[in-house]
């Protein structure tokens, strides 16, 4: 029984995902790398993450220009992307990769958008990790046109959270999430108290002031297609900060 819902489970993750695909016009944009060959210039960045390999990010991770990063709204995101360059840029039948959002690459406007100012409005561009880039494009092509569209976050697990701060302020970081993973409403809620809105700190580090210790944790988590999932309960009354506490899945 265990494995028929596992399969179930996996099978409609890749429905959704294919669904959301089909749902989504290719678009045009640029894309380049950053990283290193490992991608350890990628972990911390915009969104909060820190080391994206605890986060389950592993190195299939980008950083988007202000035109797609919407001041951090669109953490968590995933996009298919594929090289549309020459053939001597592109690999052999133009492979497309999934990446999540991770970070932000900020605008240089002291340098032209055709030459080091990539990340400029109203640009659409992709700088991947060095790793995720390679997959798609040469490495010596360095910046290639891409399509890219938006597709649903195939993750394994649950929504993660991870509790940081102190009594009266409770940080939480909102890792791997499924469905459309931007994530865009946090509510926070205490065996002792109602549901409480979360603030956005910055990414997806959400905040609240009210002082839940001693209490049992509920998470409800909405994300930009409006789809809500509540995890009852996830994290016990002897919860601890540093610590991180596995939820329900989109």
């Amino acid at each position: 029984m265990a494995k028929l819902v596992t399969w179930v489970a996996v099978a409609f993750l890749v429905w959704m995902r294919e669904l959301v695909s089909a749902q989504s016009e290719w678009n045009t944009a640029h894309a380049t790398f950053y990283g290193g060959s490992d991608a350890g210039g990628t972990e911390g960045g915009a969104c909060g993450y820190g080391d994206l390999y605890s986060s389950g990010y592993d190195t299939n991770t980008v950083a988007i220009s202000s035109a797609l990063f919407d001041r951090g709204l669109a953490c968590g995101a995933c996009y298919q992307v594929k090289c549309a360059g020459k053939a001597s840029e592109c690999h052999p039948d133009s492979p497309s990769i999934q990446v999540t959002v991770t970070n932000f690459c900020p605008p240089n406007p002291s340098l032209p958008d055709n030459n080091g100012g990539w990340c400029n409005l109203p640009l659409h561009h992709f700088d991947m990790s060095e790793p995720a880039f390679q997959r798609i494009a040469t490495y010596k092509s360095a910046i290639v046109p891409v399509m890219y569209r938006r597709t649903a976050c195939m993750k394994s697990g649950g929504i993660r959270f991870t509790m940081s701060g102190h009594n009266f302020m409770n940080l939480v970081l909102v890792t791997n999430v499924g469905g459309m993973g931007d994530v865009q409403s946090v509510y926070i809620r205490g065996s002792k108290t109602k549901w409480v809105a979360m603030a956005r700190n910055f990414g997806q580090i959400w905040q609240s002031t009210v002082n839940m210790s001693g209490q049992s944790l509920s998470f409800m988590v909405t994300t930009s297609d409006g789809q809500t999932v509540v995890s009852n309960e996830v994290a016990p009354p002897d919860w601890a900060f540093g610590q991180t506490y596995e939820g329900s899945q989109f």
